[in-house]
């Protein structure tokens, strides 16, 4: 027994839950409940309880033990020099990114910059790498980066279909594209009813109208190719060309945009981020400024704030799912943002001069590669590449076991071909070992063959690139790391993040991100895996993989976990195709009606379009509940085609809905599948298992529930679990068929398990809590979200309450009364949020006019009671108004954020003081954030629309 004071298991959990147990009694008070169970009692339905013991998440360990388990497990791992390329290339991380980005809290807690004034910082940074991929490509606009290579392609398909005038469903891709984008793009295509022709470009004829072309640039061989003709051909069919190209070899290559292409897709990985075994990173997409309406995902773009002074924000954002649903351009709700800024302050500090020292450097070590082979007598292909030699040769067994001897991986094409792709990490030692790997292991001096590629002519003219980039100032000034450090440290000041205040978002939920759970991430055993090494060498991180899906079934009461999706929203498509292919091979594929509740997220129509279904639209309750027998009308109407349901459980009210088993019971009598959306499953984990009460399948945001951070816009993970019947359908992946079943979905995703690399984040969140932590988590994230509601309610409406009054972890309160009797709306009252320090909770979602709020487990009561401090302060400004006591339109809310330069300026006209403008409660003295910009002009910004660097003089 005196042992058990000694014992670490449940340490971790007082870090991770903000409110001490004292607290969680005062709070429990005041709710009128004497326990956490006694209070989920009258707001978790009983029928969906769950009454079996967890038997595999285990009782938590501590943090020190978690890196030596963590550390054991992936020192497994073998490392390997991968020369296997496919779009992937090893990178060296500058060490003041990894330090001052990737390691930094205020750049990985940070949340998606819908708040521009208190996001001007990464937006800078994103719009960076807009700039950045705009130049490179030769191109007149760029996103602010997708989720992978493969998916950006698959969206450059859709958008080239809506951009196209030929009336057509097909398309041509090349068969020398590299395999994981084909397949992606082949996965994505069958559900929509696109055909895809797998022929090489320069060899079609254009008898048949098709609507794209796709090459890749240089192709997965290595050899670049000139497409000027292809393109000229395409065009005038009216087709578009697509090209998947190479960042880096962007430097020294005729750009895509200057010989034709009208879209360019790829990924920056190798600008500075991590292999991780295949992700995250940041993909992108440029294409022609007329249609940039039809892009996919986020646009940085520059407007003036409320003083005329030029600020960033997200544009377009009409095209986003919330408002266009089912008609939407894509169902993308995320980006890689953390990635992004990694990749664009790799740009920023090496400039273009430095990557393209680095592009000649590892063009330089594949010419002098080749020409040895070449002197040893092995068959090199003679077209022009960049970094990739093509090897033909009888001997391919022998001359892998000896890159394996020498610590090397190749890619082997097939049985008499070897690619090697060369990165910025390859040294003359490199070339000596893939010379001596087809040598028999006998060394080579490669003098000569320096001397052979000294002389030899350059590539021909039409192939090298004449036009200049990344010519504004913030790629040609911070190439010392003190500047760079800086230039970092200035844009971070401006962004209110997690390590400022609570981010109170509603169905976002913003807990804590521990260092712990982060610091495997920057491990070379996780960072240094090629996601298309031999699994063997992938052994100890598969190993922490399956141990992880393990929990997750444990968790959720699954069957079966599938890793790969690396978003919610693929997360969301991936789910859909698994049914699709479930109602396949029972030879009912007509079921193809997707039922979807009015209150849906806006990614739920527009997945299930993507997934080949048809949507039909359940209308909802007062209360913001699946109406019932609505549901069943439309289930019965039209049971002989009912595929699916989507559901979100909790509702994305933020309500635990008492029918939520019948409405199970109901779409599988009627031959449909339920797919649960698991945004708000931080209020299940440990009381309720998705897999029990009904669903068929679900997904997960690990960048909610299981505490991966948000990073700014991204990046994320969207795992899916199902039940035993649909487990044989899970994706899979062509390359690493041991990561998902023989019988399942081709891969969603370019890389087999997706995001890899923050896997470990969520694996070590849930060893470390334990199961009666991971219990006490969802208690503590419920009881804050209806104490928060309990202390605002005499202020302001609670809409959407349970049968008890209660309710679930995030509560929603109306404006809309306010904003009739004062002008008031919820912008005004998110930017006065701003000066007391916070960011706003989600604005006008899921019900226009309202506010949702969502505080998390990890929120100390101290910082709940400052929100509902500043919260009713607020109210009473509001009232203010009402009373006449001040102008409805001059008054601190009206002209919030307030800067420092407008409160230090001589003039000031307003009715209230400077001091109760910046510092309207006595706290906020303590740490006052000042907003880099004013209130931003949205609507400017849309009008006169520029998303890459400003001039220096738009600043004066």
């Amino acid at each position: 027994m005196l042992f058990n004071h000694f014992r670490t298991s449940h340490e971790f959990e007082t870090r991770h839950i903000g409110p001490r147990d004292g607290d969680i009694q005062t709070m429990l008070k005041t709710l009128g409940f004497s326990s956490l169970d006694e209070m989920a009692s009258k707001i978790v339905p009983k029928n969906i309880r769950t009454s079996k013991p967890f038997d595999v998440v285990g009782n938590g360990v501590s943090e020190y033990e978690l890196l030596k388990q963590l550390r054991g497990m992936v020192q497994k791992n073998e490392i390997r020099q991968s020369l296997i390329g496919m779009g992937f290339a090893d990178t060296i991380t500058p060490t003041v990114i990894q330090r001052n980005i990737l390691e930094n809290p205020v750049w990985y807690t940070a949340y998606t910059p819908y708040q521009a004034e208190i996001a001007q910082g990464r937006l800078e940074a994103l719009l960076n790498f807009q700039t950045m991929i705009m130049e490179l490509t030769g191109m007149e606009i760029a996103n602010a980066s997708l989720l992978d290579e493969g998916t950006a392609a698959a969206e450059a398909m859709f958008m080239a279909h809506g951009v196209s005038k030929v009336k057509s469903n097909k398309l041509v891709v090349s068969p020398k594209m590299h395999p994981h984008v084909i397949e992606v793009l082949q996965t994505r295509a069958e559900p929509l009813g696109f055909e895809i022709i797998l022929q090489e470009p320069k060899n079609f004829a254009f008898a048949e109208d098709v609507f794209a072309v796709f090459v890749q640039y240089p192709n997965t061989d290595g050899a670049i190719e000139d497409y000027r003709d292809v393109a000229e051909k395409a065009h005038a069919k009216g087709a578009l060309v697509v090209a998947s190209a190479d960042l880096l070899s962007m430097t020294l290559l005729t750009p895509p945009g200057e010989w034709g292409a009208d879209i360019v897709v790829g990924n920056s990985q190798r600008f500075g981020v991590p292999l991780g075994y295949g992700g995250p990173h940041a993909a992108f997409l440029a294409t022609k400024d007329a249609y940039k309406r039809l892009m996919p995902g986020r646009i940085v773009g520059v407007s003036v704030d409320a003083q005329g002074k030029p600020a960033l924000r997200l544009a377009l954002q009409t095209r986003e799912q919330h408002i266009r649903r089912e008609k939407a351009t894509s169902n993308i709700c995320t980006a890689q943002v953390l990635l992004a800024n990694m990749a664009s302050m790799y740009a920023v500090y090496h400039g273009p001069e430095g990557l393209k020292k680095i592009a000649q450097r590892v063009h330089l070590l594949a010419l002098v590669t080749a020409e040895g082979l070449r002197q040893i007598g092995q068959k090199v292909a003679s077209e022009p590449f960049f970094d990739t030699i093509h090897v033909t040769t009888n001997n391919v067994k022998d001359v892998v076991a000896q890159a394996d001897r020498l610590g090397m991986n190749f890619r082997v094409k097939d049985g008499n071909t070897i690619t090697i792709t060369f990165d910025e990490t390859c040294t003359r030692d490199t070339a000596c070992k893939v010379v001596a790997a087809f040598n028999g292991g006998k060394d080579f001096d490669l003098d000569a063959s320096e001397e052979q590629c000294a002389i030899k002519a350059a590539w021909p003219a039409n192939f090298v690139r004449k036009s200049k980039y990344l010519t504004h100032p913030v790629f040609n000034t911070h190439h010392s790391e003190t500047e760079l450090l800086r230039y970092i440290h200035k844009l971070q000041n401006k962004d209110i993040t997690l390590t400022h205040s609570m981010i109170p978002l509603g169905s976002c939920t913003m807990k804590l991100n521990a260092t712990t759970e982060l610091v495997p991430v920057s491990w070379p055993e996780i960072g240094k895996l090629h996601p298309f090494v031999p699994v063997a060498q992938a052994k100890g991180l598969i190993e922490m993989i399956h141990d992880f899906e393990k929990k997750l079934c444990d968790i959720t009461g699954f069957a079966a976990i599938s890793l790969q999706p690396n978003a919610g929203s693929q997360g969301e498509y991936a789910g859909l195709l698994v049914i699709r292919k479930y109602h396949q091979s029972r030879n009912e594929s007509h079921r193809k009606i997707c039922l979807i509740p009015s209150s849906a997220h806006g990614t739920n129509p527009a997945s299930a379009v993507m997934a080949g279904m048809e949507v039909v639209v359940v209308n909802c309750d007062d209360q913001g509940n699946v109406d019932v027998a609505d549901l069943k009308l439309k289930a019965e109407q039209h049971k002989n085609e009912l595929a699916a349901l989507m559901i979100t459980y909790p509702s994305t009210h933020g309500i635990f809905e008492e029918a939520i088993v019948e409405i199970c019971d109901i779409v599988h009598k009627n031959g449909g599948q339920v797919y649960m959306d698991g945004a708000n499953m931080n209020a299940l984990v440990g009381l309720c298992r998705p897999g029990e009460f009904g669903p068929d399948v679900s997904h997960m945001n690990l960048h909610k529930t299981f505490a991966i951070p948000h990073g700014g816009g991204g990046p994320g993970v969207g795992p899916i679990g199902v039940a035993a019947h649909l487990a044989p359908f899970l994706p899979t992946h062509s390359l690493v068929p041991e990561a998902g079943p023989k019988t399942g979905v081709s891969s969603t995703t370019s890389a087999p398990w997706g995001s890899a690399s923050i896997l470990p984040i969520s694996w070590s969140y849930v060893t470390m809590m334990g199961t009666e932590g991971l219990k006490k988590a969802t208690l503590v994230s419920i009881l804050n979200a209806n104490y928060i509601a309990k202390k605002l309610a005499p202020h302001y409406p609670i809409v959407y309450k349970g049968k008890e009054g209660l309710v679930g972890h995030e509560c929603i309160i109306d404006l809309r009364g306010i904003k009739k009797t004062s002008g008031i709306d919820v912008t005004d009252v998110a930017k006065r949020l701003i000066d007391y320090g916070f960011h706003a909770p989600t604005m006008s979602w899921p019900v226009v006019g309202t506010l949702m709020i969502e505080p998390t487990e990890s929120e100390p009561l101290a910082e709940l009671d400052r929100f509902v401090e500043a919260m009713i302060s607020i109210r009473a400004e509001i009232q203010a108004i009402e009373d006449k006591k001040i102008d409805a339109e001059n008054n601190p809310l009206k002209h919030s954020p307030h800067t420092a330069p407008v409160l230090l300026a001589n003039e000031w006209n307003h009715p209230y003081t400077r001091e109760q403008a910046a510092y309207p409660l006595a706290w906020v003295k303590e740490n006052k954030i000042f907003p880099a910009v004013g209130r931003v002009d949205n609507a400017y910004g849309d009008r006169n629309l520029v998303c890459a660097c400003p001039a220096v003089d738009s600043y004066r």
